[in-house]
């Protein structure tokens, strides 16, 4: 697996979990503390997240932080 590959696969995950939520990208972008662009971003591949910010999220959508890699 690629770098990009990965990236869009744990795009892709972000994007199940919030929407199993019933959330937009504002509002997980709210609940996590970053901008909606940087949520976009994440989502769409576009940038490398760090450990720390996917904690970040795991911890706003309240799952394991495992779960985001789960795919």
């Amino acid at each position: 697996m690629t770098k990009d590959q990965l990236k869009k696969k744990v795009g892709n995950r972000i994007i199940e979990l919030r929407l199993k939520k019933g959330w937009n990208q504002s509002d997980l972008a709210r609940e996590c503390g970053k901008d909606r662009q940087a949520i976009e971003k994440l989502e769409n591949g576009k940038v490398n997240p760090t450990v720390y910010s996917l904690y970040e999220i795991s911890k706003a959508l309240k799952v394991d932080f495992y779960q985001l890699l789960k795919f």
